[in-house]
């Protein structure tokens, strides 16, 4: 017998609630200029599949999806606090999750940094930048 593996996530102030029930082939960290808009941070972190399907537990009403004009990307976030959410893109072929919405562990890794070439230009040696446990003091 398979076993299916299911993750669950949820949203920043706890409306949306979903499980995916599958696996994540990938999981890129993208730093073009449109994620970077997405996430307000350095690149954003997603993982993907092309099997999985994503089961909404509560808060579906309160989900809103933004497509840039004329392109694939797209980003599903919650309309009450914001936080990005699953999206199911291309025709229901693609499933992706951004890595920050998920509550349980995950077994996959980050696969690659992408569009490395468009990343921010503060973004460089920041293994060198202290590491504070907690807020700095």
């Amino acid at each position: 017998m398979i076993m299916t593996q299911t993750t669950a996530g949820s949203c920043l102030c706890g409306t949306v609630k979903f499980q995916i029930s599958g696996e994540f082939e990938s999981f890129f960290l993208c730093h073009c200029k449109r994620c970077r808009k997405d996430t307000g941070s350095a690149h954003a972190a997603n993982l993907f599949s092309s099997t999985a399907t994503v089961i909404w537990v509560s808060g579906h009403d309160s989900i809103q999806t933004y497509q840039v004009p004329e392109t694939r990307h797209e980003k599903s976030f919650c309309t009450k606090c914001g936080s990005a959410l699953p999206s199911v893109q291309l025709k229901g072929a693609l499933v992706v999750v951004p890595a920050g919405s998920i509550d349980s562990a995950i077994d996959i890794r980050p696969s690659a940094h992408i569009c490395f070439a468009s990343r921010a230009e503060w973004d460089i040696s920041l293994e060198n930048i202290p590491q504070v446990d907690g807020l700095p003091g």
